[in-house]
């Protein structure tokens, strides 16, 4: 369960910018927007939205904590020895471009609320620490810090297990959790999995249709989950074919342009390649087969994202998507918002997405805590803030309507000449 992110010094946000999914006070919605947790005294939110205009940092906001999540989960890979870390600083100030950028994370795993972060350069990781709450008291497990060329360290005893080898195997550009599990740490494991299993994202790209594929063919019974799934979105697909085979340049498609289908080739050569074919009815109720491709954007987004959907919610996890309205109709989105906003959701999983989508700005879809905005100042740095600061009139207030009239800021400045 996602709590709280924080982030600085990343592409466009310069000061540190933070990013919560506790729920306000607010009784609005309460039983299907929001859950309780036995750890906490406060209730978190099973979705939250992201509003701002185009190039406002929104995007930067999900690539921080993905990229967290990258550097949690690869740092330590052999493969990745000597290799850069993923971090980009603020470009547009000379001190930004010196200083590291961080990243800290909230969250709860196996019922133990964690505070977990690190600050990086491309060549090193300069600080780490992570800290529990077991019933809520905290424990210092570890904090680690680059200071004139010299890695201090600091272990709690909460943390159990082979601390000095787990910090002497550590090298300059990976992080001591990522390499302690690798040396088969069992305390720090429930945190690593929590980034590697838990959190999931799907970039503006979409995602290939390759997860829901392989979702429907494990048996019968995913399979009837991911036809219902396309049916309650209305897509009026009555079965779904699926075959996996060797990839064969010749069943490409031939108006791709020669240079993209050498790249495909080259990348797919001796790979398994799903090929998915959707059957429909029609007037004589007799079963047509589709290709793929055949089928509208919208529908080849719905599919894709069905198999996710449904293990994310089946398992609790944290689902980001960027731009999720792309390609979708409003109601569609609507569709997907309530399988999280829902006291079905018993999972407890959580959505966070970003979208130019407005009709969603209503207070019978989306509580009032629930929305955020991306901005740039006049440095061009990105705030990050919640509807909340303006103390919109509960149940009342055309959210909409105030939010395209500027007066909630993160829309574009349109210039007349």
């Amino acid at each position: 369960m996602l709590i709280e992110f924080r982030v600085a010094n990343f592409r466009s946000i310069k000061e540190e910018q933070t990013f919560s999914m506790v729920a306000s006070k607010d009784k609005a919605l309460i039983d299907s927007h929001t859950f309780e947790t036995s750890m906490l005294k406060y209730r978190l939110l099973h979705s939250a939205a992201i509003y701002g205009a185009n190039a406002s940092g929104k995007t930067n906001l999900l690539q921080a904590l993905s990229t967290m999540r990258i550097i949690v989960v690869e740092s330590a890979i052999d493969k990745h020895r000597g290799h850069k870390l993923p971090v980009q600083p603020f470009k547009l100030d000379p001190e930004s471009l010196k200083n590291p950028t961080e990243f800290e994370v909230l969250f709860i795993v196996e019922n133990i609320r964690y505070r977990y972060g690190f600050s990086a350069t491309e060549e090193r990781i300069v600080s780490e620490w992570l800290f529990a709450y077991p019933e809520g008291r905290p424990q210092r497990w570890f904090e680690r810090d680059w200071d004139n060329g010299t890695c201090l360290w600091d272990f709690g005893p909460s943390l159990k297990g082979e601390k000095k080898l787990w910090k002497e195997a550590t090298r300059d550009n990976a992080l001591f959790l990522s390499t302690a599990v690798q040396l088969n740490s069992q305390s720090l494991q429930p945190v690593y999995d929590w980034f590697k299993e838990t959190f999931r994202f799907v970039d503006i790209g979409g995602l290939p249709p390759d997860f829901s594929a392989n979702f429907l063919r494990k048996d019968e019974i995913y399979k009837g989950k991911i036809i219902k799934f396309l049916n309650q979105a209305d897509l009026a697909i009555n079965d779904i074919a699926i075959e996996q085979e060797a990839f064969d340049p010749d069943k490409l498609r031939k108006d791709i342009p020669e240079e993209m289908k050498q790249t495909i080739i080259k990348k797919l050569t001796g790979e398994e390649i799903y090929y998915i074919r959707t059957v429909h009815k029609d007037s004589n109720d007799k079963s047509v087969e589709f290709g793929f491709d055949e089928e509208s954007h919208g529908t080849q987004k719905i599919f894709s994202l069905a198999g996710p959907l449904i293990d994310v919610l089946e398992r609790g996890c944290v689902l980001c998507i960027d731009e999720l309205s792309d390609h979708l109709h409003p109601k569609l989105v609507e569709f997907l918002l309530r399988l999280f906003n829902s006291e079905n959701n018993t999972g407890n999983a959580q959505l966070v997405f970003t979208t130019h989508e407005t009709n969603m700005l209503n207070q019978e879809i989306l509580r009032r805590d629930q929305i955020w905005f991306c901005e740039k100042d006049k440095t061009q740095s990105t705030q990050v803030y919640p509807l909340t600061d303006f103390h919109p009139r509960k149940g009342r207030e055309n959210l909409e309507l105030t939010y395209l009239s500027g007066g909630y800021g993160g829309l574009p400045y349109i210039s007349e000449h």
